[in-house]
């Protein structure tokens, strides 16, 4: 876990030396303008550096490059936090869920206190880095400190069967 967050900072710093770089462009620019307003469209990204053989990293002049907004990795899902899953699976087969559709633990459902029947909610095992879609035909979890419970197929997806619960994160995706 700790190898991919630092990938993640790697990727980013190129960035972030970009957007100060530009800051100070624009602090200067600025001034040099008596204080005009600007809008993004003012700003100017540096040019990116590139080696030249044996004198180090130099300012490319002849390329610039726009500066790009980042966009969040699924613009139709809200997060709704972290917290511990459960599973339930054949010991509740074939019994009404809240919603009045029998249990199955092979598909893909899951019990929440308060999210909407029908709500698609993506959970996924930070430990495992894996994800499923789950529907919420059911409420509950009605263990303290538990926020959702998932079908065992989700769980199984997921990598919470051998352990029986662990921590998730949720998002609630548009429909």
């Amino acid at each position: 876990m700790a190898m991919h967050r630092t990938g993640r900072v790697a990727r980013l710093l190129p960035l972030v030396g970009t957007l100060v770089l530009a800051t100070a462009g624009l602090t200067a620019s600025a001034q040099a303008e008596d204080h005009r307003t600007l809008g993004l469209a003012d700003i100017q990204a540096p040019a990116p550096l590139t080696e030249n053989a044996g004198s180090g990293p130099q300012l490319d002049t002849l390329a610039s490059a726009p500066l790009v907004e980042a966009q969040p990795a699924d613009p139709e899902a809200t997060e709704l936090g972290t917290g511990m899953a459960s599973y339930y699976g054949d010991e509740l087969a074939g019994r009404r869920t809240a919603s009045g559709e029998r249990f199955n633990p092979d598909e893909l459902t899951a019990a929440h206190r308060t999210l909407p029947f029908g709500s698609k909610v993506r959970v996924t095992n930070p430990k495992s880095g894996k994800s499923v879609v789950v529907r919420i035909n059911d409420r509950g979890p009605f263990t303290r400190g538990r926020l959702i419970d998932v079908s065992e197929a989700a769980a199984r997806q997921i990598g919470l069967v051998a352990a029986g619960h662990g921590p998730v994160k949720l998002a609630l995706l548009d429909r």
